[in-house]
C-alpha cells in the first residue's frame, strides 16, 4: 500500500455503514469494498468520526493491527439533514484524525500545513467561495428568505447537545455559557443573537446553549445572511465559523476546528499556532482536496464543482416548492412531469378552474403555477392576500422526442414576471441576462455550449435522413413555426406568418440559398403553419423535414427567423441570426433585429451589453428547473445534456404518437386534456 494511501477493504462494526445505500455505493466507487468479519493485514478499519459507536472500530483495529479510517460528511451535505433523508453529496475519509478533533492532527490539518500552493487550485477556491455565497449554500440547505435582526449585533452560535465536534473541541465544561457572557462583556449594550443548529431548529436534537436573556434564532434562515449582519461572530467549533472567515469575518473560536490556528480567527482556547494560511487555502484543502464527492444522477464520483451544480439545482427546487403548488391548466398527460419537478417538498394540487386554484393556494399558503399558453385571466396577480403566481414552460433542452408526441420534458421554466416569449413586459429571464451569471457563471456557460455543440444537441433531438448536398453559396435557413404559438402571436413583428417570412427573406436575399424547414408539429400535422407547396416556388431552394437540426445548422452561414428558438441554438453555433420578431436572444446586440425592439430592453442591453455566454447561463442554466427521470432528482443542465447526448432518456413511441392523435381528436373536449 502506496504511504498516505487508505486500505482498499474496510471492516465496520456499525451498522449504519450497510443501512445507508449511498454511503457505501460512495466508498464503492472511491475503490473501497466494507466487508464483515475480522480485518487481516493490509485491511482497515472504518468508523464514522468519533461516534458513539466508533469505540468498537478503534479497539478492532488496536487488537489486529491495522489503520483506522474515519469518516465524516463533506462540508456541503444536502438539502435535509440526513435524519430527515437528505442524501450526502460527499464525505472526508482521513486515516490520520478527524477534522474537528484539534488535539490530534488530521489529513486537512496536513493538507493546510502542506500549503496549498497551485494556482489553479486557489483560483477553483475562490470562485467556490463566492458561488456558495451566491447560491447561499451550507452543509444542510433548508434556509428560506426570513426576517432578519437589524445589522450590528452579536453572533453566537450554538451546537448540538453531545456531539462528537462538541465533545473534542477541547473546551472545558461551560463553554457555551463563557461564550455568551465573553460576548456581553465585550459588546457591552450590543444585541447578542444566538443561532441554533439547524437539526435543533427541526427538533431532531437538542441545543447546548440556554436563553439566559438573548434573543435565540431557531427559524431556517441563512447563515451567510446572519454572518454579514453580525458585528461579531463567537463559536465554539461550528462551520458557521468557517463560513464566517470566507465571508470575511474574523470569528472568536473557543475550540480546535480545523479552521482555528491560522491566523484568521481570535482563538480563545491555549494552543500553538499551526501556521498561517489564507482563506482560499483552508477553502481548497476542506472542499476541493480532501472530500470525495459524487453525482447522485450519474452515479459517478466528481470533482467539487459538479457536485455543487447538483446542490445549487437541489437547493433550488426545494427553496421553490417549500410553500406547495396549486397547479392550473395543465393537461392530463403533463401532470406525472409537473408533479415529479414541483411535487418534492409538498404534493403539487391541480385544478381546473382560476376559482378553484385560487381557493386551494389560499388555503394551503402556496404558490400558483399556470401553463403560461393558457393565461392568468381570473387570477389576482397583486396584494398581499394574492399568491405568488409562476408561469410555466417547457425549456429549451426538452427531450427526445416532440412534446406534440407528448414525450415529458427534462426541463420547465417558471417566470413569476411574465414569460419568455412575450417582449411586451418584463421576464424572469429578461431579469437574468440584464443582471449576468454569478461567479463562474461564464465558465461553466462556455463548457455547457461547447458540450451541446459538440453533441449536436438542440431543444427536441430528432434524428432524421442525411442531409442533401448542397450547392456553393450563401446558405440562409428558415425554420418554420407553429402560427398560433404564443411566442408568434405576442413576439412577432409585422411578419407574422411562415409564407411572410420567406417572402421576406428572399426579398432580402434574392442571390441565397434558401432551406426552408417546417416545424415538426407543422410538418406531423398536429399544429397549423404549413406553407402550400406551390407557393414555395422561387422561395425555398430546398424544403427540408425529418433532418437533424444540429447538423443542418452545422451547414448554413444564417438563420432568418421570427421568434424560433432554433434562432438561439444557431448563435449558439456562431452563427449570423436575422430575427423579424422579438424573441428572448434578440434585442442584446447579439442578433440583427428588424422588428420593433422594446425601448426597455434596448435600455438593459446598453447597461448590460451581455456576452454570447451571459446570454446562454441566463437561458441555459439559471432559468429552467431540470428533472432528472433516471435518479428521479433535480439536476442541472449538464446532467439532461449527458442524458440528451446519450440517448438514456425516454423517447418518442408509437403509444405516444397514437395518443397525440387522440388529443387533437378531443382538442374541443378540452376539459378532459386540463
Amino acid at each position: 500500500m502506496a504511504e498516505g494511501a487508505l486500505p482498499r477493504r474496510l471492516f465496520p462494526y456499525n451498522a449504519g455503514f450497510l443501512r445507508d445505500r449511498r454511503l457505501r455505493r460512495i466508498l464503492t466507487l472511491a475503490g473501497h469494498d466494507l466487508t464483515l468479519g475480522w480485518p487481516a493485514s493490509g485491511d482497515g478499519v472504518a468508523v464514522w468520526g468519533r461516534s458513539p459507536h466508533a469505540w468498537r472500530g478503534e479497539r478492532v483495529a488496536r487488537q489486529a493491527g491495522v489503520p483506522l479510517v474515519r469518516i465524516e460528511d463533506a462540508f456541503l451535505r444536502s438539502v435535509k439533514p440526513g435524519r430527515l433523508g437528505g442524501g450526502r453529496l460527499g464525505l472526508i475519509l482521513d486515516g490520520v484524525g478527524v477534522h474537528f478533533d484539534g488535539h490530534a492532527p488530521s489529513r486537512i490539518e496536513a493538507l493546510i500545513v502542506g500549503g496549498v500552493q497551485d494556482p489553479d487550485i486557489l483560483r477553483r477556491a475562490r470562485i467556490g467561495i463566492a458561488r456558495i455565497r451566491a447560491s447561499d449554500l451550507s452543509k444542510y440547505n433548508m434556509h428560506l428568505p426570513g426576517a432578519l435582526p437589524e445589522p450590528g449585533y452579536v453572533l453566537v452560535v450554538d451546537q448540538v447537545a453531545g456531539d462528537a465536534s462538541v465533545r473534542h473541541a477541547g473546551a472545558a465544561p461551560g463553554v457555551f455559557p463563557a461564550m455568551l457572557a465573553a460576548a456581553r462583556a465585550e459588546y457591552p449594550g450590543a444585541r447578542i443573537v444566538v443561532k441554533t443548529h439547524p437539526e435543533t431548529a427541526l427538533g431532531l436534537r437538542a441545543g447546548m446553549m440556554a436563553r439566559d436573556g438573548a434573543e435565540v434564532i431557531s427559524a431556517q434562515i441563512s447563515p451567510w445572511a446572519l454572518i454579514e449582519g453580525a458585528a461579531a461572530v463567537y463559536t465554539l467549533s461550528s462551520q458557521m465559523g468557517f463560513e464566517a472567515i470566507l465571508a470575511g469575518r474574523r470569528p472568536v473560536v473557543f475550540g480546535r476546528p480545523f479552521y482555528a490556528g491560522w491566523g484568521l480567527s481570535d482563538d480563545r482556547l491555549a494552543r500553538l499556532p499551526r501556521g498561517i494560511a489564507t482563506a482560499e487555502q483552508l477553502f481548497a484543502a476542506a472542499m476541493i482536496l480532501a472530500p470525495i464527492w459524487y453525482d447522485p444522477c450519474r452515479d459517478r464520483l466528481c470533482a467539487f464543482e459538479e457536485a455543487l451544480d447538483q446542490l445549487e439545482a437541489e437547493a433550488r427546487a426545494w427553496r421553490e416548492d417549500a410553500r406547495g403548488h396549486v397547479a392550473l391548466g395543465m393537461r392530463l398527460w403533463k401532470r406525472g412531469r409537473v408533479q415529479a419537478v414541483f411535487g418534492g417538498a409538498r404534493p403539487v394540487r391541480f385544478a381546473d378552474t382560476p376559482k378553484v386554484a385560487l381557493a386551494l393556494a389560499l388555503a394551503r399558503g402556496a404558490d400558483l403555477l399556470v401553463w403560461a399558453a393558457r393565461g392568468v385571466e381570473g387570477l389576482p396577480l397583486r396584494g398581499d392576500a394574492a399568491p405568488m403566481v409562476r408561469r410555466v414552460e417547457d425549456g429549451f433542452l426538452r427531450s427526445r422526442g416532440l412534446g406534440a408526441d407528448l414525450v415529458p420534458p427534462l426541463s420547465l421554466v417558471t417566470d413569476d414576471l411574465g414569460i419568455h416569449y412575450d417582449p411586451a413586459r418584463p421576464s424572469r429571464l429578461e431579469r437574468l441576462i440584464a443582471d449576468g451569471p454569478p461567479p463562474g457563471g461564464i465558465a461553466r456557460a462556455e463548457a455547457l455550449v461547447a458540450g451541446i455543440v459538440a453533441a449536436g444537441v438542440t431543444k427536441y433531438n430528432i434524428s432524421g435522413v442525411p442531409l442533401p448536398a448542397f450547392a456553393p453559396g450563401r446558405r440562409i435557413l428558415v425554420p418554420g413555426q407553429v402560427e398560433d404559438d404564443a411566442s408568434v402571436r405576442l413576439g412577432a413583428g409585422a411578419v407574422r406568418t411562415n409564407l411572410a417570412l420567406l417572402q421576406a427573406t428572399r426579398a432580402a436575399n434574392p442571390a441565397a440559398i434558401l432551406i426552408w424547414k417546417p416545424h415538426p408539429d407543422v410538418a406531423a400535422g398536429l399544429r397549423p403553419g404549413a406553407v402550400p407547396p406551390d407557393r414555395l416556388s422561387g422561395l425555398a431552394d430546398h424544403t427540408l423535414t425529418d433532418v437533424d437540426t444540429a447538423a443542418l445548422i452545422a451547414l448554413v452561414d444564417e438563420v432568418w427567423t421570427m421568434t424560433s428558438l432554433l434562432g438561439f441554438e444557431a448563435l449558439l453555433r456562431g452563427k449570423v441570426v436575422t430575427c423579424l420578431g422579438m424573441p428572448f436572444y434578440a434585442g442584446w446586440s447579439l442578433t440583427r433585429d428588424l422588428g420593433p425592439v422594446p425601448d426597455r430592453r434596448r435600455r438593459l442591453a446598453e447597461t448590460a451589453r451581455p456576452s454570447l455566454a451571459a446570454l446562454a447561463h441566463a437561458a441555459l442554466i439559471a432559468y429552467p428547473r431540470y428533472y432528472d427521470p433516471v435518479s428521479r432528482l433535480p439536476c442541472p443542465a449538464e446532467v439532461v445534456l449527458h442524458r440528451l447526448a446519450t440517448g438514456t432518456v425516454p423517447a418518442a413511441s408509437r403509444a405516444n404518437r397514437l395518443l397525440a392523435k387522440a388529443q387533437g381528436w378531443a382538442a374541443g373536449h378540452a376539459a378532459l386534456w386540463r
